[in-house]
């Protein structure tokens, strides 16, 4: 038996503006499949975001995040920042280097430079 990622599911008390944030930033469509804006969906990548509506999200720092990859990294993480992304910490050194960020509402998610993240990878 095989299992393959289906989905990434945010608990949000705004699933619609999480939702419209998120698919600006990947250049995603946004499917609400029960018609009511408590569960949306994002496609645009490899792999599908989902937005639940929550009363009460879980608190403190997510145990899951999204590792995103930019052909220019630093131009991506300053226009991340401009449109509501909050800067957590660039790190790395010259070998690796990676910006840990949160969306507006407080997920944390890092941004690699696309070489860097080959490199890595060997590819």
């Amino acid at each position: 038996m095989t299992i393959s990622v289906g989905m990434v599911t945010f608990d949000t008390t705004d699933a619609a503006a999480l939702a419209r944030w998120w698919s600006e930033q990947v250049g995603g469509q946004i499917a609400d499949p029960f018609g009511d804006q408590t569960y949306l969906m994002v496609s645009g990548g490899p792999v599908l975001l989902a937005f639940q509506k929550v009363d009460d999200p879980t608190p403190g720092k997510n145990r899951l995040h999204l590792d995103l990859t930019a052909d220019d990294l630093d131009a991506e993480v300053d226009r991340l920042v401009a449109v509501g992304a909050g800067l957590v910490e660039r790190r790395g050194d010259e070998h690796f280097r990676w910006v840990t960020l949160t969306d507006p509402d407080g997920n944390e998610f890092c941004v690699s430079g696309t070489h860097e993240t080959e490199a890595v990878l060997g590819q």
